[in-house]
This record gives C-alpha cells, sequence and structure tokens, in this order.
C-alpha cells in the first residue's frame, strides 16, 4: 500500500482494499488543504470535495489510463481518482515549481494531461464542452477513448452545458457526463432552480440515456460508469450519470454556510462514503479491519509527505512565466 499510483485497466490486479485506500487518499488531502487554508499557507482560493469521495473514485476506477477527464473549480479529489500524483497536486497548491502545472495552475486550474486530466476549470460548466471536444478528437482518430466531465447541478443551467450535450447527443461522441448534484449551486438549495426537480429527467430533451445514482456508494458509482464507458466505447454514447451526494463544507473554505440546515448535513455525514465502504468490505470479509487502518494510516502518511515536501520545494523561476504559453 501507499504507491497511489494511477488506476490499473478496469478489473486488473487490484485489491479489495485500493479503493477504499483512494477515497482514504482523497479525505486526507481535503482535510489538509482545508486546515493549511485556514491557517493561510496556501495561497488562492480553495474548493474542497469532503463528501463526495466516492464519486471521483467510483468513476475513475472503470477507466483506462488513456480515458479523458475534465473536472471543475472542486477538483482535486477526480485528480488524485485519475491517478495524479499526491505530491504534485499539493506542490501545485503550494503554487511550487514541482507541482503538476509548475505552480501555475493552483487549485482551479491543476491539469496532467499525461494522464488524461484535461484540468480543473473556474469557469462554471467549462468542463462540459471540454470534455466534448476531446470525445470528438478520440473518435476522429479512432483512439477509443472515453471521456468524462464533472459537473455540479448549477452547471445545467449554463448555456454552454446545453451546447455542449445537444452536439455530443447528435454526433454519438464517447462522453460521460457525470454531474454531482450535491443540493447546493453555491449558495442556493438547487431544489428552487429549476421546475423539473434533478438533472437526469432533463436529458430526455436530447435522447440521452440517464440514470441517477447514490453518489456516496462508491460500488454503485463503479458499476453505473462501467456500464456507461462500455455503451459510449461501442457507439451509443453520451450517458449522463447524475450522482446524488453532499458536499461536507461550504461553497468555498471559510463559507460558514448560513444558508443550510444543520440537521441536513448531519443527515448526511451518516452516509459518509468511506464509512460506507469499510462496512460492505468488512461485511464481506473482503478485508480484514487492520487493512483498512493501514490504508487510512497510508493515506494520511502520503499527504504528510507531501505537505512537507510542498513546503520545502522551490518556487518557479521568473521565466517559466513565459514556458508552456502558446500565441
Amino acid at each position: 500500500m501507499g504507491t497511489f499510483s494511477e488506476p490499473d485497466e478496469p478489473g486488473v490486479g487490484r485489491s479489495p482494499v485500493a479503493r477504499y485506500e483512494r477515497m482514504a487518499l482523497i479525505r486526507a488531502f481535503e482535510l489538509a488543504v482545508s486546515a493549511l487554508y485556514r491557517d493561510s499557507q496556501l495561497p488562492g482560493f480553495v474548493h474542497t470535495s469532503l463528501g463526495q469521495e466516492a464519486v471521483a473514485v467510483g468513476v475513475c476506477w472503470e477507466l483506462r489510463p488513456a480515458d479523458y477527464i475534465a473536472t471543475t473549480h472542486r477538483g482535486h479529489g477526480h485528480c488524485l481518482a485519475k491517478g495524479a500524483d499526491v505530491n504534485g497536486m499539493m506542490a501545485e497548491l503550494f503554487a511550487r515549481a514541482t507541482g503538476l502545472c509548475h505552480g501555475k495552475g493552483g487549485s482551479m486550474h491543476v491539469a496532467d494531461p499525461e494522464r488524461g486530466i484535461l484540468g480543473a476549470n473556474a469557469i462554471v460548466g467549462a468542463s462540459v464542452p471540454l470534455a466534448v471536444g476531446a470525445a470528438l478528437s478520440s473518435r476522429l482518430l479512432d483512439q477509443g477513448r472515453v471521456s468524462v466531465a464533472f459537473f455540479g447541478e448549477g452547471a445545467v443551467n449554463q448555456g454552454a452545458f446545453h451546447e455542449a450535450v445537444n452536439l455530443a447527443a447528435i454526433w454519438d461522441l464517447p462522453v460521460v457526463f457525470v454531474c454531482e448534484n450535491n443540493r447546493y449551486a453555491e449558495f442556493t438549495d438547487s431544489s428552487r432552480m429549476t421546475r423539473v426537480q434533478g438533472v437526469a429527467p432533463r436529458m430526455a430533451a436530447y435522447g440521452i440515456t440517464a440514470h441517477e445514482v447514490d453518489g456516496n456508494d462508491v460500488e454503485a458509482m463503479a458499476t453505473a460508469t462501467a456500464a456507461a464507458a462500455e455503451e459510449c466505447r461501442t457507439g451509443h454514447g453520451p450517458v449522463l450519470l447524475e450522482a446524488l451526494t453532499y458536499r461536507w463544507q461550504g461553497h468555498y473554505e471559510g463559507d460558514q454556510q448560513p444558508y443550510k440546515p444543520a440537521e441536513e448535513a448531519d443527515l448526511w455525514r451518516r452516509r459518509d462514503p468511506l464509512a460506507l465502504e469499510r462496512e460492505r468490505l468488512l461485511a464481506s470479509g473482503a478485508a480484514p479491519p487492520e487493512d483498512l487502518d493501514d490504508a487510512d494510516r497510508s493515506a494520511q502518511e502520503a499527504v504528510e509527505r507531501a505537505v512537507a515536501e510542498a513546503r520545502e520545494a522551490p518556487a518557479p523561476d521568473e521565466q517559466e512565466a513565459f514556458a508552456h504559453v502558446l500565441i
């Protein structure tokens, strides 16, 4: 344990604990980031995905290394789930030269093209046209790659979402649209934003297959993603998965969440994705408790090492501002 390398081909060479371990890594990373930002040790702006780990891991665990993902301003978990190096991720948030984007991306614009991570994006809904474009390139180049767009339910009210989804539908592109419906679009209860509740029912207008999935159940997310990816690879895409989940923290770090009923948050915390998967593994006999404890410890140690290395890493050289810039 503790390598946290890119997920293998779906279903190949995985221990029963590996998926849990990846969720534990994301949880430890996000808790560390939350504390570091609170203490003014990270620059920029930070949005964490605590409580949504099962969506990221369930989806990315069923993708191939060459498949694409495009994510959001809340994208740390998606990148780690797809195999981004935890040291490079943390260094990027510290704006260090050893970061995945050499310190130029930060929390909301981190990317890792070598692992198919097209990047996080501060523009609401921008992940959708990016993923559709990647899917089109896969089709034109006959690469067999699936492209995944992660986005929140608030993004579904953006024009770019509808334009991109319509294009993907009429061209049968290999895109899996993953809506993380965490009940709040920034500070607004999503139920107040549209007459039709939920996102999946709205996809009928585009002729797109859509499914609601328990976003706190990593097994349910993995099963749904495997089926959706197979549909896309066989020319029957796109597919939308609406992952019903909940973000524990506010829209951004420091948001006091006055718009959320306290009892609502308590109810969702009882469905902690890590606790649910731990219970499943123990009940099925797939893993003894000591293996899960080791996974938690390994994840925590990996994040602590990443923080220590990021603190000591150099800042980018001034010339870095001119590197990787296309005019």
